[in-house]
């Protein structure tokens, strides 16, 4: 079965409401509600007296229609009383700040009070309904680590830190040694002496930030794997469980596929376009999204917030024109999306997301909205074996959050933004609509013709052992600059020369660096088949001296024209490609192009903003086909009106 519907919170209308509501919800042609993540105190009034007569009744009524439930653990917004009595639950800014009640999401993951009262509220609702057959699925708490809650500098986080640091390094001199204290004269004594990295004067050691890093990841998982666990000691067997995943994850503090590991699978939040954007995110931004949470646990997904509305809390965004949302929801269930919830069903009237508009707006009218919905409902429902159905890819690219937290404790270059260097080398292969899967870097790799390594500034041996068997059977890989530099401790080679444990896969040596800017834009020189493709560099250059490459470009300015910016390797059966800084989308373009041809990996060709999707099922090939522009396009001789999605036969 395929779950279609929206996220419904009866408990913020009046109970007469709820007949009308679900009757609206049913004419979408739905058949599941989202509800009760944000509803702790309603459930639990005063301390331990617990009340699920609202929930009672409201599910009875969503039974009576026909429909089902996934229901969130209330433990995203804890009850004001909760607070009130244990304040040292709140979370704590970088300045010493209490987040003081009124939000959501100010717990601090290390109070072992929080987690006491979190695991007693979904003990008890986990109980309360793991009979119930309306409930299909539970969902966890609500978007982990979103708008910085991630991030606690309290005094319960500062000695589980000391804890952590004390379980893994054992002695504190291996500490010292490792981090390289006698810098700064940092030296330290004991594990008590070690700050969290709060502002001080200059910056602290990067050593210190990366290993704090990864304690952030440690404390929101081990609370998530907490939860769950719960949950799947007392649900129904009918019972699935995951989490909704919120966007932005490259910029969290928390693995997030370890986050999912205990999920069955996973959930996402899908808003390509929030408050305060004038337009949306690109296309090929909102589609690495979908691989990157499908690439989670290596399977379909779930999305649990897929916008229609506009979207703010203060500030309003940009208002999805006429089908563009519809055009995002088949995009999604072509990346491997294969049951949808819409969010929400009603605009809110009070509270801070008054601005966060639905399917159905605050005067209550079925209107534009309301009907570009069901028509997606209308249509996707007899494509559900098609959803279900595995995804493929010749293409991987690469991540990991230890090399992403690394960029963020020293991002060398003023204008870096981890996002939009892996999104430079999506981008030439998203153009050519073949599969991409958006994986962490530990994966295996054996099924894949092509790999794409963006920026893998933290590199172990372990990792460059495993690209080298992967080219020297045959594979292509595509490294980008600063690549090998650091390793797992945060630190500099003494010693090696970049890009280090992959020099001799890239065949070339990096000499000198620079840091470049967005402005200060360099001109390259092509070779060969690039000699007629004009390219630019910018945000970083590495100066490339070749030992076995290729040179594809070099540099043109003066000082530096011996030096090259992108060569090729041959390496066993395989090809290695460096590209030595922030390189233009043309030239890119080739390279990629260059690398299908090699693999003969299919292409499909599309006009520009034109997205083409294939997928198959049953031996029968389909195309999941969108415009993402606001003009007419063609494709195979049918005209696409602006935002028009479709799913064709070839």
């Amino acid at each position: 079965m395929t779950y279609l519907g929206v996220d419904y919170y009866p408990e913020h209308w009046p109970k007469a409401m709820i007949e009308e509501d679900l009757e609206g919800i049913k004419g979408l042609g739905a058949n599941m509600v989202r509800i009760g993540e944000f509803a702790w105190h309603l459930m639990e009034p005063e301390e331990g007296k617990f009340d699920f007569s609202f929930f009672d009744g409201a599910i009875e009524k969503i039974k009576q229609k026909g429909m089902h439930v996934m229901f969130g653990t209330p433990t995203a917004t804890f009850p004001a009383w909760l607070a009130k009595e244990n304040p040292s639950i709140l979370a704590e800014d970088e300045y010493g700040n209490k987040r003081v009640f009124g939000g959501r999401r100010q717990y601090c993951f290390n109070s072992e009070v929080y987690r006491e009262y979190a695991g007693r509220i979904t003990l008890k609702l986990v109980q309360q309904y793991a009979e119930e057959e309306a409930i299909v699925s539970w969902q966890i708490d609500n978007e982990f680590g979103h708008e910085g809650s991630d991030q606690c500098y309290c005094d319960q986080c500062q000695a589980a830190f000391h804890s952590y640091l004390e379980e893994k390094y054992r002695s504190v001199d291996a500490l010292n040694e490792e981090w390289g204290t006698i810098f700064w004269g940092q030296t330290y004594n004991d594990f008590s002496e070690i700050p969290v990295p709060k502002p001080t004067v200059t910056t602290h050691n990067p050593s210190l930030k990366l290993e704090w890093a990864r304690f952030r990841s440690v404390s929101v998982n081990r609370f998530t794997h907490e939860m769950t666990a719960i949950v799947r000691e007392f649900k129904g067997n009918h019972q699935s469980v995951t989490t909704n995943v919120s966007g932005g994850f490259f910029d969290k503090w928390f693995d997030h596929a370890d986050n999912v590991q205990v999920m069955d699978y996973v959930s996402y939040d899908n808003y390509p376009v929030w408050g305060g954007l004038e337009k949306p995110i690109p296309p090929e931004a909102i589609a690495m999204t979908h691989d990157f949470n499908r690439g989670l646990l290596n399977q379909n997904y779930w999305i649990v917030e897929e916008l229609m509305g506009a979207q703010g809390h203060d500030v309003i965004g940009y208002l999805p024109r006429p089908n563009q949302a519809k055009m995002w929801s088949y995009q999604a269930f072509a990346h491997g999306c294969s049951n949808m919830l819409y969010f929400r069903w009603r605009g809110m009237t009070k509270g801070a997301e008054q601005f966060c508009y639905g399917v159905v707006d605050h005067d209550n009218v079925y209107g534009r909205k309301y009907h570009e919905v069901q028509s997606v409902f209308n249509e996707i429902q007899s494509h559900s074996e098609l959803l279900d159905s595995e995804i493929t890819s010749d293409v991987a690219v690469l991540y990991d959050y230890d090399n992403i937290w690394s960029w963020r404790s020293q991002i060398q270059s003023k204008d870096f933004d981890f996002n939009e260097e892996l999104l430079r080398l999506y981008r030439p292969f998203y153009k050519k609509n073949i599969h991409l899967d958006v994986i962490p870097a530990d994966r295996p790799l054996e099924k894949y013709k092509v790999v794409v390594v963006p920026v893998m500034l933290v590199l172990d041996e372990a990792l460059a052992d495993r690209l080298r068997t992967f080219a020297e059977q045959g594979g292509t890989v595509i490294f980008s600059f600063r690549a090998g530099l650091k390793d797992k401790t945060n630190n500099l080679r003494l010693g090696h020369v970049l890009p280090g444990p992959v020099r001799d896969l890239v065949g070339a040596r990096v000499e000198e660096i620079e840091s470049l800017t967005n402005e200060h834009a360099l001109p390259l020189k092509g070779h060969g088949e690039f000699a007629e493709v004009p390219a630019n560099m910018s945000v970083w250059r590495d100066l490339l001296v070749p030992e076995s490459a290729e040179v594809l470009y070099q540099y043109s300015d003066s000082f530096y024209q011996k030096y090259a910016a992108v060569t090729e390797n041959q390496f066993g059966k395989g090809r290695v490609f460096y590209i030595g800084g922030g390189l233009d989308e043309a030239a890119l373009d080739l390279i990629a192009e260059n690398v299908l041809q090699s693999h003969g990996i299919d292409t499909i060709e599309s006009d520009d903003g034109v997205e083409v999707y294939h997928r198959s099922v049953n031996g029968e090939d389909y195309l999941f086909v969108m415009n993402h522009t606001d003009q007419v396009k063609t494709f195979y001789n049918e005209n696409l009106d602006p935002y028009e999605s479709k799913i064709m036969k070839p």
